[in-house]
């Protein structure tokens, strides 16, 4: 796990590039795969975009030490590993989650390098001779050498590219990402409501923290999404946060929830913020707004090698892409159908999917990936993602 220099012109037969959940996941299911020329290039530390979430933030989706009777903790990325065991924790904060992947990594002994940063990536040219050997597949320029792999698995996430320019004036505002702590931003603010703009997950956690911290806070959404429920946590609030919001207000708590309002800018008059909404809606505070705003949905250096439909990268059944075959997608930018694999639950039934099609061309033995399927983590066929299956 210790940061590794990359030889100069390196050949490999997969790169793996993050390692956050996805990459930790799938480079845990390449390792049962007896990979032996493969390594996960991680510009930063291991799990470091969990270690940058604001510290009262916690996982909303539950962990529980269920493995033994056939339920996956919700937050594992491997069949055989619990958060909540580890941990000792259900809902582990993003540093807690660290550890975890941390410990995952060392028992696991993936070919993590550390430090590492994917500075661009492009198909090779098969006519390019690399370390005395002729191979299809990419090229990587990293900031520790060159890299030929005939396999790349993009797990880079989305965490480090926040949406913080919606609108003009979004400079004057704080993304939620970029809080360290909750408590610290608290004390530096006046007496004054706190605006926080976008009313999904992000926008629910950082209003409610901030009320149990006394301070009164104001949400602003345009369409209100705490108001509406579904069986789908991707498009709703999930139950963790409804009951947060359910407390706060059997306690009285100040948070506000305003709805159909779509902040178009926020401006600076005589050293108060004006939040400005459509129909002349205007929200006056001398505290910094807070944009829980979402992440870009670029894929950094790989955006040009996927296409992209309905505000997603477009991918085969095998979650590659249409334009780049040999690239893969994992983590919670995949989507097939109109459904959101957003959920570590989700994305991570998609790991042995990849690692099949990619030991298929590399002629490796798959049979270690029949455990994935008798532990439910082997998803091919999507029909069971329909959202409007659940009656209760």
């Amino acid at each position: 796990m210790n940061s590794n220099e990359v030889r100069k012109y390196e050949s490999l037969d997969v790169v793996v590039v993050g390692a956050g959940a996805a990459g930790v996941g799938i480079g845990t299911v390449l390792a049962d795969l007896d990979f032996d020329s493969y390594t996960i290039l991680e510009r930063d530390v291991v799990g470091a975009s969990f270690q940058e979430w604001p510290e009262e933030m916690r996982f909303i989706t539950p962990s529980f030490p269920s493995n033994n009777f056939g339920c996956r903790d919700l937050n594992a990325v491997t069949v055989d590993t619990s958060p909540a065991f580890a941990l000792d924790r259900e809902h582990p904060s993003g540093e807690e989650y660290a550890e975890y992947l941390r410990a995952v990594v060392e028992f696991h002994d993936l070919p993590v390098r550390t430090g590492v940063a994917v500075e661009s990536i492009q198909r090779a040219d098969p006519d390019i001779e690399t370390s005395g050997e002729r191979t299809d597949g990419f090229v990587l320029h990293t900031s520790a050498g060159v890299i030929r792999s005939r396999f790349v698995v993009w797990a880079a996430g989305q965490f480090g590219q926040p949406n913080d320019d919606p609108f003009p004036g979004a400079e004057y505002c704080v993304h939620n990402s970029r809080v360290d702590s909750w408590r610290s931003f608290a004390n530096d603010c006046a007496d004054d409501p706190i605006v926080v703009v976008g009313g999904y997950e992000s926008g629910i956690d950082a209003a409610l923290t901030l009320a149990d911290l006394d301070r009164e806070v104001l949400v602003v959404d345009e369409t209100g999404p705490w108001q509406f429920r579904g069986p789908d946590p991707s498009e709703v609030l999930s139950p963790y946060t409804s009951q947060r919001m359910q407390r706060a207000s059997d306690t009285d708590a100040p948070v506000a929830l305003e709805d159909g309002i779509r902040v178009e800018r926020v401006d600076i008059e005589d050293g108060t913020f004006v939040v400005r909404g459509t129909d002349g809606e205007a929200f006056r505070t001398r505290n910094p707004p807070v944009l829980a705003t979402g992440f870009e949905s670029t894929l950094g250096p790989a955006d040009g090698l996927f296409e992209v439909e309905s505000g997603h990268p477009r991918l085969t059944d095998r979650d590659e892409s249409t334009v780049a075959p040999g690239l893969f997608l994992v983590g919670p930018q995949v989507a097939h159908d109109d459904q959101d694999f957003c959920f570590i639950y989700k994305f991570r039934q998609r790991f042995a999917v990849v690692a099949d099609e990619v030991a298929a061309g590399l002629d490796v033995d798959r049979d270690p990936l029949e455990a994935y399927r008798e532990e439910d983590m082997f998803l091919e066929d999507l029909a069971c993602c329909e959202p409007d299956i659940c009656d209760c």
